[in-house]
């Protein structure tokens, strides 16, 4: 069974999804990020866990998620989403850095597309990637809420 809640963040309204025990989706209500299909609206101690974790990152508290993930791509998605889970809190990288994180330094496109479908937004930081003159590019929750993450992260890092 899948279910998913909707919780209100500094960002605004953000709906997690759990799949078989597992957070499967973090997205923006706001957006074509969609949850899954065939899913219940119904808080689960592990969505309220992850909500309780997500807000703990708002309030400057949390740099890293302890949450258990599951996730459907293909495997180069896989790949690029697992770096995306390396990149520290409060550090950036560009799309060619990520490529090469991954072995070919040649996919940034790809890797540019596979964040696109980057299914669980903030916990997987697809938001520390960007343009490689490191202009803000492309963020599924608009470029305002990736501003605001990065920035945020920036202001807890330097503390």
């Amino acid at each position: 069974m899948n279910f998913m809640y909707f919780y209100e963040f500094p960002i605004g309204k953000v709906g997690i999804a759990e799949e078989n025990g597992a957070i499967s989706h973090v997205f923006f209500d706001d957006t074509t990020n969609k949850p899954p299909e065939n899913t219940e609206v119904k808080e689960t101690p592990l969505i309220k866990l992850a909500a309780s974790q997500i807000q703990e990152y708002f309030d400057g508290k949390r740099t890293d998620f302890d949450l258990p993930l599951t996730y459907n791509g293909t495997t180069f998605q896989t790949a690029a989403w697992e770096a995306l889970r390396a990149i520290p809190y409060g550090e950036l990288r560009s799309y060619k850095d990520q490529a090469t994180a991954i072995g070919n330094v040649k996919a940034c496109r790809a890797v540019g597309m596979a964040n696109n479908r980057n299914p669980i937004s903030i916990i997987i930081p697809c938001h520390r990637v960007v343009g490689h003159n490191g202009k803000l590019v492309g963020y599924g929750g608009g470029l305002s809420t990736k501003e605001y993450l990065l920035n945020l992260e920036s202001k807890q890092k330097e503390m």
